[in-house]
C-alpha cells in the first residue's frame, strides 16, 4: 500500500485512511506501521481548518475555494467530518454530493468521515488522515468540522490556519458565536456577501471590532476579518492572499511541534485511562458505581476509593 499511496493513488490513500479509523487491535497496528513508514513524506502541506455557523454554506465555500486551489495548481484534499447517529454510529457522509465539481477533479480528494461521538468536531483519527494525505501529495489540507459549539476548538489543534465562516445578517457576533472559537479563529469570513453586500460588509466590521479586543497583546499575527462568495466567488483571492501572508508570518513548524506534543499527551491519557480500565476488578467498579448513584458516596469519594484499591494491589 505504502508505494501506491506514495505515488498520489487516491484509492491507496482511502484504504489507508479507512485502515487507521479500524478500532481493531491488528488493523491498528497495521496502521502504526503505515504512518512510520510514511511519515518522512508528510509535513509540506498548509492545514486549513474550517467551522462555522449552520447554514453558513461550508460545503458550498469548500468546494468553491477548492475548485480556485486545483485550477491553479494545487493538489488539494478535503477531510469533511459528519456528525454521528447516536444509535448507529454511522452518518449520513452528504459532503461528497455538496462538492460535486471537486469530487471528480483528479487534483482533489475529498473524504467524509463520521465524528462516532469524538468531541472537537473532528473524527478520531483526523490528524492520521492528516499525514496520509500530505503523504500522497496534497499541498492544501481542508478539515471541515460538524459545527459551531463549544467543542469545536479542537481542530485548532491540529492545523495551522483556523477559519471560521459567518454570515451576514447573523446578529451579534459576539452572541451568536462562541467565544471560545472567536478566540482561535485566525481568519473569520462573511460567506454569501453577494446576498447582502451592504449587511456583508457591516457583519465584517463587527467581527474587525470583535477580533480586536479578542486578540492577544503581542501574537505574530493578527486576525483578519473578510467577505466572500462562494457562488460568485467573489473574495477568495484574497481569502487565499491572507493565508500566504500568514504562512510567512507564523513559524508553522514551531506551532506543529507544539501541536505534536499535545497530541502525544492527549493518547498518553487515552492509553493510561484503557490500561487502567484493564486492571479494574469489574465487580468492585460496579459496587462503587451503585454506591455513588444510590448517594452513598459522592463521585469524588467514589473515584477516590477505586484508586485507593488499585495503589493498594500495586504493592502486593
Amino acid at each position: 500500500m505504502t508505494s501506491p499511496l506514495l505515488a498520489g493513488n487516491r484509492r491507496a490513500l482511502a484504504k489507508a485512511i479507512t485502515l487507521t479509523e479500524s478500532t481493531r487491535p491488528e488493523h491498528e497496528r497495521e496502521a502504526q506501521t503505515l504512518l512510520a513508514e510514511v511519515l518522512p513524506q508528510a509535513g509540506c502541506s498548509i492545514r486549513l481548518g474550517l467551522t462555522g455557523v449552520p447554514g453558513v454554506g461550508k460545503s458550498t465555500f469548500i468546494e468553491a475555494l477548492g475548485l480556485m486551489l486545483v485550477g491553479a495548481g494545487h493538489r488539494v484534499a478535503v477531510l469533511a467530518v459528519d456528525p454521528s447517529s447516536a444509535r448507529t454510529g454511522g452518518s449520513i457522509m452528504g459532503d461528497k454530493t455538496r462538492m460535486p465539481g471537486l469530487t471528480v477533479h483528479d487534483r482533489a480528494f475529498i473524504r467524509p468521515s463520521p465524528s462516532r461521538g469524538t468531541l472537537g468536531g473532528v473524527a478520531r483519527r483526523t490528524r492520521e488522515a492528516i499525514t496520509l494525505c500530505e503523504a500522497a501529495g496534497y499541498d492544501v489540507v481542508l478539515v471541515e468540522t460538524v459545527g459551531v459549539g463549544q467543542s469545536e476548538t479542537q481542530v485548532a489543534a491540529m492545523t495551522d490556519l483556523f477559519l471560521l465562516l459567518t454570515l451576514p445578517n447573523a446578529g451579534d457576533e459576539l452572541q451568536g458565536i462562541k467565544r471560545g472559537i472567536m478566540e482561535l479563529a485566525d481568519l473569520c469570513v462573511v460567506n454569501k456577501a453577494d446576498l447582502n453586500p451592504q449587511a456583508a460588509v457591516r457583519a465584517q466590521t463587527e467581527l474587525r471590532t470583535a477580533l480586536t479586543l479578542l486578540t492577544p497583546h503581542g501574537a505574530p499575527w493578527r486576525p483578519l476579518a473578510l467577505r466572500a462568495s462562494a457562488l460568485t466567488g467573489e473574495g477568495l483571492d484574497d481569502l487565499w492572499a491572507a493565508v500566504e501572508r500568514y504562512r510567512e508570518t507564523v513559524d508553522l513548524p514551531a506551532k506543529r511541534r507544539t501541536q505534536t506534543a499535545v497530541w502525544f499527551d492527549e493518547l498518553l491519557r487515552e492509553a493510561a485511562w484503557r490500561a487502567f480500565q484493564a486492571g479494574v476488578d469489574p465487580a468492585r467498579l460496579r459496587e462503587l458505581r451503585t454506591q455513588v448513584e444510590t448517594g452513598y458516596l459522592t463521585a469524588v469519594q467514589g473515584v477516590a476509593a477505586l484508586l485507593e484499591d488499585e495503589r493498594k494491589n500495586a504493592h502486593l
